[in-house]
């Protein structure tokens, strides 16, 4: 694909090799339906490919970075195979495309940023959010094991610890806290948040090519190693979508109350 064929991600060239990406649904507070989940699985070989591109800074447009899976795609998986077999190929073309770039990547968390939204968030080399953003990985409310990305960073940034707590809760945390755990580089009030992205990826263009794109190599290296478990929680995550406890999941945010899974009956 180039650039050109996107269709729910928009970009922008900028002075120095920087391409800002921004998520563009933002009716839908930039939830990922099929093709979005996609296009942010792609991207990311067709920045590494560009020759004219050195750093990639990624945001959403209006209120939010990312809200999550849109939920009727999440119906259409529940209990299809084809369609779980697929994703579970998707979703790890997600991770191992962001880790595997050998261009600096930027995330300017502008605000909520879950589901997908938060693999990209979290596994950019650098990530900016807002101090009042809310970030999670919410699997486990939905009914699903934490997946995507979860199992491969969280407690390489907040410490195993944090990473079970906000992992097993489903609970989410602001980009302050993010910071105070050591999840996100900086945390800026919102109107700040993507000019101090910006202004990072022009120190990262106008640096060592070399020097940076290898070290970004060195350092993913840790994502690397715990590869196998990201890839058992990808697998997991999609044996749950074939379970009944989904099902319950997705008509209990439908019907906007707590859920009653069936693995959970008396």
């Amino acid at each position: 694909m180039s650039l050109d064929d996107y269709r729910q991600l928009t970009f922008e060239r900028r002075d120095n090799g920087v391409l800002l990406i921004t998520i563009d649904r933002p009716d839908k507070y930039n939830a990922a339906d099929e093709e979005l989940h996609g296009e942010l699985a792609r991207v990311w070989r067709d920045v590494d490919a560009d020759p004219d591109v050195r750093v990639a800074v990624i945001t959403g447009a209006g209120k939010a970075f990312s809200a999550g899976g849109d939920l009727a795609m999440v119906e259409r998986i529940a209990g299809d195979y084809d369609r779980v077999q697929h994703m579970l190929r998707e979703m790890s073309e997600m991770v191992y495309n962001v880790i595997g770039c050998d261009k600096p990547i930027v995330s300017a968390i502008n605000g909520v940023a879950v589901g997908a939204g938060v693999v990209v968030a979290l596994l950019a080399d650098v990530a900016i959010a807002a101090e009042d953003a809310k970030l999670g990985d919410g699997h486990v409310k939905l009914g699903v094991a934490a997946g995507d990305h979860a199992a491969i960073i969280w407690p390489l940034l907040a410490g195993m610890a944090k990473a079970r707590y906000y992992l097993l809760t489903g609970e989410m945390v602001t980009g302050a806290e993010a910071e105070r755990l050591g999840m996100v580089a900086k945390a800026l009030p919102r109107d700040q948040v993507l000019d101090e992205a910006l202004r990072v990826a022009d120190v990262l263009a106008t640096g060592s090519q070399q020097a940076i794109r290898l070290t970004k190599r060195t350092l993913n290296n840790w994502l690397r190693s715990a590869g196998p478990t990201f890839d058992q929680s990808a697998a997991y995550e999609m044996l749950t979508f074939m379970g009944p406890d989904v099902v319950e999941g997705y008509t209990a945010l439908r019907e906007k109350r707590a859920p009653r899974f069936p693995s959970a009956a008396d």
